[in-house]
C-alpha cells in the first residue's frame, strides 16, 4: 500500500510538471506582433520662450520735485492720456504766470515802437529790436509752459501699470523711475531655433507663407489665440548656435502678461512617416533597438533611428519599413535570435490602443 501511495504521489507531481511546463510554454507564446504605420503626420517642435508686451515701456519723471497726487493703482488698466501722476507744480506754476506778465510787457513795448516807427519817430533797427524781445518772451512763455506741462504724468497708451517705484510725497528727481506700462493687446513671443531646424523652416515658409504656433502656458494648458512667426532676428548666436524668432499672438482677453514663460509649439508636417509604439523600443546605451520577427518566427534586434517623439509614438526614419513586423509586447521575456509563436495584431488595431491608453 505505501509503494502504491508512492507511485500515485509521484505520478501527480509528473502531470502537475507536465501542466505547469505546458501552461508556461503557453504563456511564452502569447506574444503580439505588429507592423509600422506609415502616413502622412503632423508633429510638433516645442521651443521654451519669453512672453513680452508688444509695448512695454518705463514712465519716469521729467522734472523735480514732491510726488504730489497719484491717480492711479497698481496693476490698474488705464486709457491714453490718462493723468496718471502730478509732480507739486507751485515753482512751475509761478515761472508760468511770470512768463506770461513778460510776454505782455513785451507786446505793449513792440506796439509803442511799431506806432512810433510808423511815424518815422524811431528808426526800423528799434522794431526789429523789439520784435525780436517779443519772440524771446514767447519762447521762454512756451518753454514754462512745458516744465508745467512735464509735472503731470500721462499714460502714452492703453495698457496694464506695474507696481510703484516712488510713494506718495516723496522727492523725485529729474528721471526718476514712477512705474512701467504695459500694452498686451497683442504679445511678442520669442524662442530660439538651433540652425538645421531654422535652415528645414525657412524653405517652406518661402512658398506657404508665414509659419502659424501654438502656445503652450505655463500650466500646460494651450492658449486660444493662434500666434504668426513674423520676424527672423539676423544674426545666429555662436555660443548656443541658436537663431532666435519671433511669433506674435492676439491677446483680446490680456490674459498673458509681460514677463511670463511657456512653450511655443510649431507644426512639423512628414510625408508617408513611419510610426511604431513606443513601448516596442528598447534601449541600450544611448541607442533604441526593436525586435523583427521574420517569417520563421525568429528574432533580431535592429538600431532604429527616433526623429521625433509623440505621446505613446515614435516617428522612425531609419531602421524600419512598412513591412516589417515587429515585436509589441513582452520585450524583456525574450532575447536575440530566439524563435518565437506570436499573434499578428492588425497595425490599425495596435494603434488605436494607444490612443485609448492616451485618452486615459
Amino acid at each position: 500500500m505505501k509503494r502504491l501511495f508512492v507511485l500515485l504521489s509521484l505520478a501527480t507531481v509528473l502531470m502537475y510538471g507536465c501542466n505547469t511546463e505546458k501552461h508556461e510554454k503557453e504563456e511564452e507564446a502569447n506574444f503580439l506582433v505588429t507592423s509600422p504605420m506609415q502616413k502622412d503626420t503632423m508633429t510638433f517642435k516645442d521651443y521654451v520662450c519669453q512672453i513680452h508686451a508688444y509695448n512695454h515701456i518705463e514712465l519716469r519723471s521729467q522734472e523735480k520735485g514732491y510726488l504730489q497726487n497719484i491717480y492711479v493703482d497698481e496693476g490698474q488698466f488705464v486709457k491714453k492720456g490718462q493723468l496718471m501722476f502730478q509732480i507739486m507744480p507751485v515753482i512751475y506754476q509761478a515761472e508760468m504766470e511770470k512768463a506770461k506778465a513778460n510776454v505782455s510787457f513785451a507786446e505793449i513795448e513792440y506796439q509803442n515802437t511799431k506806432n512810433l516807427a510808423d511815424s518815422n519817430v524811431v528808426s526800423k533797427g528799434e522794431l526789429a529790436l523789439a520784435k525780436a524781445t517779443l519772440d524771446k518772451e514767447k519762447a521762454e512763455l512756451s518753454l514754462a509752459q512745458a516744465h508745467l506741462a512735464f509735472t503731470e504724468i500721462r499714460a502714452p497708451f492703453d495698457g496694464i501699470m506695474d507696481h510703484f517705484y516712488e510713494r506718495l510725497g516723496s522727492l523725485v528727481d529729474e528721471g526718476a523711475l514712477l512705474t512701467t506700462l504695459s500694452d498686451n493687446s497683442k504679445m511678442w513671443v520669442y524662442f530660439n531655433v538651433p540652425e538645421a531646424e531654422y535652415l528645414n523652416y525657412v524653405a517652406p515658409t518661402k512658398k506657404e507663407g508665414q509659419q502659424k504656433v501654438t502656445l503652450q502656458m505655463a500650466n500646460n494648458e494651450i492658449f486660444d489665440q493662434t500666434g504668426i512667426v513674423e520676424t527672423i532676428e539676423a544674426d545666429f548666436n555662436n555660443e548656443t548656435g541658436n537663431i532666435a524668432f519671433r511669433a506674435t499672438f492676439p491677446n483680446p482677453k490680456r490674459m498673458l502678461r509681460h514677463g511670463e514663460t511657456g512653450t511655443i509649439l510649431m507644426p512639423t508636417f512628414l510625408k508617408n512617416a513611419i510610426l511604431i509604439p513606443q513601448k516596442s523600443t528598447f534601449d541600450i546605451l544611448d541607442k533604441k533597438f526593436v525586435y523583427v520577427v521574420d517569417d520563421k518566427g525568429v528574432l533580431t534586434s535592429r538600431q532604429i533611428t527616433v526623429a521625433q517623439e509623440m505621446p505613446h509614438i515614435y516617428v522612425v526614419t531609419a531602421g524600419l519599413n512598412p513591412n516589417d513586423k515587429i515585436l509589441l509586447e513582452g520585450l524583456g521575456k525574450v532575447k536575440n535570435n530566439e524563435k518565437i509563436e506570436a499573434e499578428f495584431v492588425p497595425v490599425e488595431k495596435a494603434f488605436s490602443d494607444l490612443n485609448n491608453l492616451h485618452a486615459e
